[in-house]
């Protein structure tokens, strides 16, 4: 039976290019449960897009020069170019620009509002008597009083992950001049957060089965704290419009705002093919909905994401919410100021996206923070990309190539150890179902590149370049058992490499796509052609480790 999937990913601020831990925490995981599902035959819809109206956005445009629009548009260009450079496959990618977004946000705003979820209050904001301004949340810094870390801001402390008002934070200044704001009263609407907080409770305590540990307890501790009803327009200019009279000046703010992308993502896809009613296929029935984002987004999509969407009504709840932890760089934490991080446009301009991928994949922080270290990088690409499955692909098919004309061999009868191996391949298939299922990533695919490693010894034993010249039929035997384990390779894998999943799947003589032929395994059948093998990774110098470590002004580790 065939499943309907929706899967929300994080909306990335449009203020910069984005790193490997963007890739790890959130894009990544979620294109390969999409295309997982996908070629499971599931209904798959996938979207996301750049959050143009955050205050990173203003505050990168002031310090060029620019204005806001200009700066998100560059961004989410260069987002577009990453996405299909890397193989990621939103079924839309759009920003928070459009008109469509901005219709479905100001319907969101309208309805809470008549149902009594917001309410107008008048609040002391930070206000800048230097730059003779209100100052959003991210224009003001200080230190957190929850952990005591300098440069949280005023709407989270990244240290600790906790929410934070501006009023909160210890020495606090303003981001642009250093002056230390001055508290103000002016009028906002706020999100009364605080009516959600038993149904909140009892929809996460529901959840326990498939939500991961940390998600639970993030969530659990914020509820148990108890909630508080959080202002959601600020005194800006940049972003989208309350849609009431005498407001002219305020804007929604972006917290508010950004998860309604997912919504309105959803509307601006069914629009796009002609049928603008079939987002209602993924919002409402039976279909499951998954956040992908990193560990810092978890409050907004389990407690406020859904806490709107039980105001508003008649819309699914997130039935999991995989939140990745942090990838580190070299032992150190990403940090754009310090030129700590890894660009991905960089990255991909030098090496294989699925190398990346992989490395991401077999060393991805789904329960703790790890590290990304370019030597790792060079030993998993080596080892295990290269002299395990990629040579366990290139001398089946060469040696086919030379002793069988290029066509699968006619392999008889088989014996016992080979049907072991084709019998483990379908194992490895259904075992890893059901851990991409549950987005248990990093199991499943050490599950294949495991039976990679098995093959290979299976080929040892059998030695079929030392059988093809005295016994031809037993050599043709071991060949067909390794293609046809390489077969499921092809699929095992796709959902992480997809790039040379498809090559492969060339070199097999198969006709359509890797997805099309489901998630099973596809046996070769005797006398079919196949095409001539190319090497589907390139090793790597060593060099590659100093010369990466030197850009970034560090030492290998």
């Amino acid at each position: 039976m065939t499943e309907r999937i929706f899967i929300g990913v994080a909306w990335p601020y449009a203020n910069n290019l984005l790193h490997l831990g963007h890739v790890a925490g959130a894009y990544l995981p979620s294109d390969i449960f999409a295309r997982y599902h996908r070629t499971k035959g599931n209904e798959v819809l996938m979207v996301s897009g750049s959050d143009q109206h955050g205050t990173p956005v203003t505050i990168r445009a002031e310090a060029e020069g620019k204005t806001p629009a200009e700066v998100a548009a560059y961004y989410h260009q260069k987002f577009l170019e990453s996405w299909a450079g890397l193989g990621i496959t939103f079924d839309l990618y759009t920003t928070t620009g459009t008109p469509n977004h901005r219709a479905v946000v100001q319907d969101i705003f309208l309805k809470l509002l008549e149902k009594d979820y917001l309410y107008k209050d008048t609040v002391s904001q930070p206000y800048c008597p230097k730059c003779s301004r209100f100052l959003p949340d991210r224009y003001v810094e200080g230190v957190c009083p929850s952990c005591k870390m300098p440069g949280a801001r005023g709407d989270q402390c990244d240290a600790c992950g906790k929410p934070m008002n501006p009023a909160d934070l210890i020495n606090a200044c303003c981001k642009l001049c250093g002056t230390t704001p001055e508290f103000r009263q002016t009028e906002h609407f706020f999100l009364r957060l605080s009516a959600f907080e038993k149904p909140l409770l009892d929809w996460v305590n529901a959840q326990a089965e498939h939500w991961r540990p940390n998600v639970q307890r993030f969530t659990r501790r914020y509820l148990e704290e108890g909630l508080r009803d959080r202002a959601i327009t600020r005194d800006i200019t940049w972003g989208i419009p309350v849609p009431l009279p005498g407001y002219e000046d305020k804007r929604i703010y972006v917290w508010f705002e950004a998860v309604i992308g997912y919504l309105s993502a959803s509307k601006e896809w069914a629009q796009l093919r002609g049928e603008p009613e079939s987002w209602r296929n993924f919002w409402q029935g039976e279909c499951k909905s998954y956040y992908f984002i990193g560990k810092d987004n978890i409050p907004f999509h389990t407690i406020i994401w859904p806490a709107m969407l039980m105001g508003y009504g008649g819309l699914n709840l997130p039935y999991d919410v995989p939140s990745n932890e942090f990838l580190t760089v070299e032992a150190q934490k990403l940090s754009k100021s310090k030129n700590l991080a890894i660009w991905l446009e960089d990255f991909l301009s030098r090496y294989q996206p699925d190398a990346l991928r992989y490395m991401l994949s077999v060393n991805m922080p789904d329960t703790s923070d790890t590290d990304f270290s370019w030597r790792e990088f060079v030993r998993r690409n080596n080892d295990e990309l290269v002299a395990t499955y990629g040579n366990l692909v290139n001398r089946t098919l060469s040696m086919l190539q030379k002793h069988f004309e290029g066509k699968v061999p006619d392999h008889g009868v088989l014996d016992d150890r080979s049907l072991s191996m084709i019998a483990r391949t379908e194992e490895i298939l259904i075992t890893m179902d059901d851990l991409l299922h549950a987005c248990r990533f990093k199991e499943a695919i050490k599950a294949a590149m495991a039976l990679a490693s098995e093959t290979n010894k299976y080929l040892d034993e059998k030695a079929p370049w030392k059988t093809v010249k005295t016994d031809k039929a037993a050599a043709g035997v071991a060949l067909y058992t390794a293609l046809t384990v390489i077969s499921g390779l092809r699929t095992a894998f796709y959902p992480f490499l997809p790039f040379s999943s498809e090559r492969l799947h060339h070199f097999l003589g198969y006709e359509g796509t890797t997805q099309n032929d489901g998630w099973k395994l596809r046996r070769p059948v005797p006398g079919a052609s196949l095409n001539p093998p190319e090497a589907l990774f390139i090793k790597l110098d060593e060099s590659v480790i100093e010369e990466e470590t030197a850009r970034m002004g560090l030492t290998p580790t």
